[in-house]
């Protein structure tokens, strides 16, 4: 493990009041005496003010730096922030001071790593870091730092002693069978296993929920040309995203954007109006939304009036969401029968219904109780899935071994695979390979 000293801008380059520069390791406080002065380690936590200097001591700035001894840091080594002023020009002197001084340029996530190394947090939290940094939504923001805050880490350490309890029994049952005591209960290890199971098999049910959580759930706004797509997507993104004319067919291809609605994350994606069309490139477009309107979560439907010049294709009633738009040109208009759900009547121009269809789809992509109310207990990418699926295809192995009939030394090697499983995925064991995989997506200052 490298403990060398590595250094970064841990604030986005680019004009700001502040920037941060975070050095990190074995003689960082070295290093950081030879580019601030006067430098003092202690008092700890304390913030001073200095002046900054490079090589030739030439002054870089003049700002307050912090003092972070180990293990009581965020990378669990010794550690100094610097925060001087922001801009292209000084922070980037300062680190380069720090580098002539003996320090490195960290390597992306570089810092959280040596965190999880060094026992300041698990893996779990370690990915819990990146998302609350890449967060969208508030609700995203809330669930990464109910991870980052060790909800789902407890969870899956919980599980992760019982079984090592249940081995400890197998083992007994095992290695000492004619003991005083007798033989372990089967239906003891049976039931200890069963409720496990249950645990593990409520955990992976929240996979699906937690992934659109993270993501973003997919809402595609679809319908016949000219029924105020593109002015409903700009309004719900409260910014101009799309091109709106009154000429059919303005939009030739979907338009992705990020947003969040009452708090909760989603992609909008604004489509080429549905219908026979007899230009090519429009044809190629009413394609590309056909496409669309099969990957979405939600399709919310827009049309005029009863008198729309398209039928909406069949989309499951769970995925479909029709909207009657500029109710402002036809406050009496209401939409024909395309669903068993009624309509939003909303305006793009003067703000009516936007806040219900807001309301509605957020309803539809979270409100059915898949998604637990203080966001711990919750499997929000593919990693954690999986590491779940292999611990739960060793328990349901185990359990079968504990049957009358089966091996208990098999039921006691699956219940082991199944702690593995569960060590992986909070890295309790140091794996490169995945420790690679997860930190290659992090920021150079984390």
């Amino acid at each position: 493990m490298l403990s060398d000293p590595i250094v970064a801008l841990a604030t986005p380059p680019g004009r700001s009041a502040l920037a941060v520069v975070r050095l990190s390791g074995a003689g960082a406080l070295d290093v950081a005496a030879r580019v601030i002065r006067p430098f003092h380690a202690e008092p700890p936590r304390t913030a001073h003010l200095a002046e900054f200097v490079d090589a030739g001591r030439a002054l870089v700035d003049r700002g307050l730096y912090l003092v972070f001894q180990a293990p009581a840091s965020y990378t669990g080594e010794d550690a100094v922030e610097c925060f001087c002023h922001g801009g292209l020009v000084t922070p980037a002197r300062l680190v380069a001071a720090f580098e002539a001084a003996g320090a490195r340029p960290a390597a992306p996530g570089e810092f959280t790593r040596r965190a999880v190394l060094n026992g300041r947090m698990d893996l779990v939290q370690a990915e819990a870091v990146n998302d609350l940094i890449a967060a969208d939504a508030p609700t995203q923001a809330r669930a990464a730092l109910a991870r980052l805050e060790g909800g789902l880490s407890r969870r899956l350490a919980a599980l992760r002693e019982e079984l090592v309890a249940l081995l400890a029994l197998l083992a007994y049952d095992i290695d000492f069978p004619g003991e005083d005591d007798g033989a372990v209960d089967p239906a003891v290890s049976r039931a200890r296993l069963a409720a496990v199971r249950e645990r593990v098999a409520r955990l992976l049910a929240t996979a699906p929920a937690g992934a659109r959580l993270r993501e973003g759930a997919l809402v595609v706004l679809a319908g016949p040309p000219n029924a105020g797509k593109s002015s409903l997507f700009n309004a719900l993104l409260g910014r101009d995203r799309a091109i709106v004319t009154e000429v059919p067919g303005t939009t030739r291809d979907a338009i992705e954007a990020h947003a969040a609605l009452d708090g909760w994350p989603v992609r909008l994606v604004d489509t080429a109006g549905v219908r026979d069309a007899e230009d090519r490139i429009e044809r190629m477009g009413v394609e590309v939304s056909r496409r669309w309107l099969d990957a979405a979560d939600l399709v919310v439907w827009c049309e005029e009036g009863p008198d729309g010049p398209a039928r909406a294709p069949t989309i499951p009633a769970g995925r479909f969401l029709p909207v009657s738009t500029k109710s402002d040109l036809n406050p009496s208009a209401s939409l024909r029968e395309t669903s068993a759900s009624s309509a939003v009547k909303v305006s793009a121009v003067t703000g009516e219904g936007l806040d219900a269809l807001r309301e509605a789809v957020v309803a539809r992509l979270y409100g059915d109780g898949t998604i637990p109310a203080d966001l711990d207990g919750l499997l929000v990418n593919e990693r954690h899935r999986s590491a779940l699926a292999r611990a739960a295809e060793a328990l349901r192995e185990a359990a079968a071994q504990l049957q009358p009939g089966g091996d208990s030394v098999l039921a006691a090697h699956e219940v082991q695979e199944a702690v593995a499983a569960l060590d992986g995925l909070i890295g309790a064991v140091d794996v490169e390979e995945v420790l690679g995989a997860v930190f290659a997506g992090f920021c150079v200052g984390k």
